[in-house]
């Protein structure tokens, strides 16, 4: 019998979990017929080994290890696959795939471009849009988020669009930030690229307070990605693409 396991990152902030399973349970829908379980990599339970335990005791055969990231980073390809190989080791019976984080799609591009129109304020030729990420050491964050911010740039022509970091990468929101202070630019769009609230989102808020305070321009904070039915198709992609026949990999390196 084939298991799904939701995997997502985990925050201390109890909306940020609270949203995460609501969402999973509404991306659980769509395969009603396979035992399904959700948990977090750290910071909150179920814990990633108590709930592929879960599945084990419901009579899974096979474990479909989806990472529910946006993008890909040392959480999904070293943090989650050393405990997804503890487990396989525990239960060698047990066939286990190991999906691709959400990635970078056209689709995501849609929801940004969402984001920005229900704003209800225009985006004109002297804006500046800046889409923010997580941030990490990893290079492929710095290039799926540069990627993504040339695919923006290409749906809203003549607009400046600036991807930063909110840690571990440069430039960082900070930085982003004292660059539209410093330019003549008349609003600031601000976009989060995260699931979820959190304490990242909360950094932004802070962050975008201080510099209003100067009054020099108008700073919209666009909500974060939050649920959306074009991310739980591509949940549903991931799920497909392993379903499918392919291998478990135990890293992406």
């Amino acid at each position: 019998m084939e298991a799904i396991l939701y995997i997502c990152h985990g925050s201390r902030v109890k909306e940020a979990s609270a949203q995460a399973i609501d969402f999973i349970k509404v991306c659980m829908q769509a395969h009603p017929n396979s035992i399904q379980e959700y948990c977090f990599l750290e910071l909150e339970t179920p814990t990633i080994e108590e709930a592929y335990e879960r599945c084990v005791q419901k009579g899974a055969t096979r474990i479909i290890a989806i990472p529910v990231l946006l993008l890909t980073a040392v959480h999904a390809k070293h943090d989650i696959p050393v405990i997804l190989n503890k487990m396989k080791e525990r239960y060698p019976a047990v066939d286990l795939k190991y999906g691709r984080p959400i990635g970078v799609s056209d689709k995501m591009v849609d929801i940004l471009v969402e984001r920005l129109e229900e704003t209800n304020v225009r985006v004109t030729e002297d804006s500046l849009v800046l889409l923010v990420g997580r941030g990490s050491s990893d290079p492929d964050v710095k290039r799926d988020l540069s990627r993504l911010a040339d695919l923006l740039r290409n749906r809203l022509p003549k607009i400046r669009v600036q991807e930063c970091y909110l840690t571990a990468a440069t430039p960082s929101f900070g930085e982003a930030l004292e660059f539209a202070e410093e330019s003549r630019t008349n609003q600031v769009f601000i976009i989060p690229y995260l699931l979820f609230t959190g304490l990242l989102m909360q950094s932004i808020e802070n962050g975008i307070k201080k510099i209003q305070k100067k009054g020099k321009q108008k700073f919209i904070l666009c909500r974060y990605l939050g649920y959306h039915p074009k991310i739980e198709k591509a949940i549903s992609e991931r799920i497909h693409e392993v379903s499918g026949g392919g291998a478990y990999v135990s890293n992406y390196a």
